[in-house]
């Protein structure tokens, strides 16, 4: 991330959305920071009631966890609301009483049934108690009703935008103190739902003395919004009323929209028109450049159309579902983030009128690529329905289409119809008639290259978010009480949104070894994402180095707890189901990655498709990426095989639960990876047992990064370290007595590291005289390749059969929990003896360890003999 100046001017820009899909609010973010601004971009979606943060290039991005808490709080007159609501809350409390009632009443019944069927003594009884269902039932009913009156009234404009719309002050509870904390010397509020907060905070951080300007950027008329509910509707005109006017500048998005904003609030400058449009410098170097049509699968001969943008009814797309059949061979690309009410309308229709295989939803792309996505397509269309917004304003995608070199087919809306009629970039159709809009695609097409002529650079020029946003800035400079020392060119416009940076303690040569991901190289290979110790980006490192057409991107998953291993991209655990997590990583590998190494079975799009790589395999195939999966142990290793050939299996030790969540666990990944048809590696040949068909690719160090020059039992007392992550999974305590004893006579210094940090692991291990490993597996790790790449004899626990089968022997000196005594003690007595085994195991490691090895593994796998 580039840092700002310290004395650059802070911006904080603010929206009451996830920020992901809204290029506007991205794009002015990206260019007040490209002006030398310290920007921070502030939204919602913050996750388990703590804020959520990363970095877009320059721009700071915080999203914020939502709460209802005072849309949740009783509305309506409150003595009143205790007749007419008793206690039922909402809607599923009255639920509740119904079927509580409902449950009641069939006892009660029953009862009086009972009661008449046991003669004529218990007949008064029977009255009696009817005559309680009775009067009971009324009561329920009344009570009914007078819950119904009740929120009758609540959905009443009062004209108060605090009662009639809630949510609006849960928005400030929320943002309000967030924004006064980070002390912004310019607010930019986008939207209505951000006018109030701004308004209030600025109010309160000038009380205190603090000097901030702030705007208001409308990006629709409130008045011509016909879809909320009357309540609603009239909070935010009332909101914006209160508002508008205490704020510095005001901007909007077409020329429409300024002047019924001057004339309604009768304000001295008409707002500044800031259309959305994309960024022009970017367009044609998307690296590398993504395309709708790659995605639909479909060849350059097919015509293709393509909607982009949000998927609601008055967006009018029905009209060209509705006209595909008298459109024959022609087929639909919906750009779509996320499936929604409406996307499941459409593609019903669609299914219903038998052109179901002609429409494609493909995934959004970051808004700098937008123009390069959409280029591979023949016509972009504009469906709008009648609604005053529309009629005022030019849509976002007007502009994205003539960037992208497509003609449009537009609806007859005013502003819309007008500008493509004036430049004549395309056909119009007579909105929500698919007679016309057919007619108008045929025509389209047809004089499809006539029209792309007159996409001039002049129109190219006015349409760019250059030159659109220069009167933005110029605001920003006029309302702010501290402005920018200069510009700041090397902040790039193509940017995307990744993990905020995290400290990673790492020793020289281990960061930043592996070739970035770029085009120049024929083979793109992602990496991830769990790289359990590291290892992602080891072999990240050992592939570039021997692999001269390879560039790579290494990503990992974590949560508060892991250890941060190198990675290019950071992904967080507890994430994993947010949408902008997915399409993130959805954006990031498709159309970029040409080969991808999954690593733990692990999903790479997040929980989109399950919390396996079985899910995304689909997709990946279809995006033409060449996928391997690689086990590195517990993922695979299955507990009851593990039990049946060790002696000393870990699984003993296990704890409560382990045993059946891991038998579960690697029974569904040996079925995916049987089905997947994808090469198959793992990191340790014990696994071999469990994965028959995989190829060893040995773990990989950085063997000179641990490579130690303190020498080996020439101490009195030789230092013996054992370095658990987990006790139960290395047999540590079937080890520890055997241990303490040689230390408490004196044989030994014994070194227990548990929860140690990683550079002082590394010191411990390039300072001691023996490394004790694990006594559970049958197999060595990470931990002891790295002790033997120190020149360390290694002790530990190995099944000599799969190394040999393997083809390796490693110079581990093999025991058990019952001969780790006897074992030790012969190494104490033969000190030169126990330090060649270290010269060897420093060999060995070289040898099999480094990445050559590993390297040549995936030869195959990238298409090489």
């Amino acid at each position: 991330m580039a840092t700002p100046p310290a004395s650059a001017p802070r911006l904080l820009v603010i929206v009451a959305n996830g920020i992901t899909g809204d290029s506007r609010v991205q794009k002015t973010a990206i260019a007040a920071a490209r002006a030398g601004w310290d920007v921070t971009l502030l939204g919602a979606g913050g996750r388990h009631g703590r804020r959520l943060e990363s970095v877009m290039g320059a721009v700071k991005v915080i999203r914020l966890p939502m709460t209802a808490t005072y849309a949740a709080r009783s509305k309506g007159h409150p003595v009143r609301r205790l007749l007419t609501q008793t206690d039922i809350r909402n809607r599923e409390g009255l639920n509740g009483v119904r079927a509580a009632h409902q449950a009641w009443l069939r006892a009660e019944t029953a009862r009086i049934g009972r009661l008449r069927d046991a003669g004529p003594a218990a007949v008064p009884v029977a009255r009696a108690l009817g005559g309680v269902v009775t009067a009971r039932s009324l009561w329920h009913r009344l009570r009914v009703k007078a819950f119904y009156w009740e929120q009758g009234q609540t959905l009443r404009p009062t004209g108060n935008w605090r009662r009639d719309w809630p949510p609006l002050v849960d928005l400030d509870l929320v943002f309000g103190p967030v924004i006064e904390e980070l002390r912004p010397d310019l607010i930019h509020a986008n939207d209505i739902t951000m006018i109030h907060t701004a308004g209030l905070s600025v109010a309160r951080m000038r009380a205190r003395g603090q000097k901030v300007g702030w705007l208001y950027d409308a990006h629709e008329y409130v008045p011509g919004i016909d879809s909320w509910k009357p309540a609603e509707a009239r909070a935010y005109r009332q909101v914006e009323k209160e508002f508008l006017r205490q704020a510095d500048g005001v901007v909007t998005v077409s020329p429409e929209i300024a002047e019924l904003l001057r004339d309604d609030y009768r304000l001295r400058e008409t707002p500044v028109v800031v259309r959305n449009t994309p960024i022009r410098e970017a367009v044609g170097k998307t690296d590398p450049k993504p395309s709708v049509r790659a995605n639909c699968g479909l060849p350059d001969d097919v015509p293709l159309l393509v909607y982009s943008g949000w998927l609601a009814p008055e967006r009018g797309l029905g009209t060209a579902v509705t006209a595909l059949p008298e459109l024959p061979g022609v087929h639909l690309a919906i750009v779509s983030g996320r499936d929604t009410p409406e996307r499941r309308k459409l593609l019903d229709r669609a299914g219903q009128l038998g052109v179901r295989d002609r429409v494609h939803v493909v995934p959004y792309v970051p808004q700098y690529a937008v123009p390069d996505y959409l280029s591979s397509a023949d016509l972009g269309l504009i469906c709008s329905q009648r609604t005053l917004n529309y009629e005022i304003s030019l849509p976002t995608k007007f502009a994205e289409y003539l960037h992208a070199g497509v003609p449009i087919v537009a609806s007859d809306v005013r502003t819309l119809g007008a500008a493509t009629r004036e430049h004549d970039v395309g056909e119009v159709f007579a909105a929500d008639d698919p007679v016309t809009f057919a007619t108008a695609v045929r025509t389209a097409l047809a004089r499809r290259a006539e029209l792309v002529a007159n996409i001039t650079d002049e129109l190219l020029t006015e349409m760019s978010w250059e030159h659109q946003i220069s009167g933005l800035l110029d605001l920003y400079r006029r309302i702010s009480p501290r402005k920018p020392a200069g510009p700041r060119p090397e902040v790039s416009w193509a940017v995307d949104e990744t993990a905020a940076p995290k400290p990673v303690t790492a020793a020289p040569g281990e960061l930043g070894a592996w070739r970035p991901l770029t085009t120049a190289t024929p083979i793109r290979l992602g990496l991830g994402p769990a790289n359990y110790a590291g290892q992602m980006a080891t072999f990240a490192q050992a592939i570039c180095r021997d692999h001269p057409d390879v560039s790579a991107e290494v990503t990992m998953r974590h949560n508060r707890e892991t250890f941060l291993f190198p990675a290019d991209v950071y992904l967080e655990t507890d994430r994993q189901d947010e949408l902008e997590l997915q399409m993130e990583q959805m954006r990031r590998i498709i159309g970029r990655y040409t080969h991808l190494i999954v690593d733990a079975f692990l999903p790479v799009f997040g929980y989109f498709n399950g919390d396996t790589i079985e899910g995304d395999l689909p997709a990946l195939r279809r995006a033409g990426v060449e996928v391997a999966l690689l086990a590195h142990g517990s993922e695979i290793r299955h507990p009851g095989r593990h039990l049946k050939r060790h002696e000393f299996s870990l699984f003993h030790d296990a704890p409560a639960g382990i045993v059946p969540r891991y038998t579960a666990r690697a029974e569904k990944n040996r079925r995916i990876a049987e089905a997947a048809g994808t090469p198959l590696f793992v990191t340790t040949p014990d696994l071999l047992d469990d994965l028959p068909t995989a190829t060893w690719a040995p773990l990989v160090v950085d063997v000179d990064a641990w490579t130690s020059d303190v020498p080996v039992m020439e101490r009195p007392r030789p230092k013996v370290l054992h370095g658990p992550s987990q006790r139960w999974t290395k047999g540590t305590d079937r080890i520890l007595p055997t241990l303490r004893r040689l230390h408490d006579s004196g044989a030994v210094e014994l070194v227990l590291a548990e929860r140690v940090g990683r550079d002082e692991i590394r010191a411990m291990v390039k300072s001691c005289d023996i490394v004790v490993d694990q006594f559970a597996v049958g197999s060595y790790g990470t931990f002891a390749v790295e002790a033997m790449a120190a020149g360390r004899p290694v002790v530990g626990y190995l099944d000599e059969r799969v190394h040999t089968a393997a083809g390796v022997h490693p110079p581990i000196v093999n025991a058990t929990p019952a001969t780790l005594g006897t074992v030790l003690e012969s190494l104490l007595d033969d000190p030169s003896g126990t330090a060649k085994i270290g010269v060897d195991s420093a060999g060995y490691a070289r040898e099999t360890h480094d990445g050559r090895r590993t390297a040549r593994a995936f030869a195959e796998f990238f298409g090489k003999d």
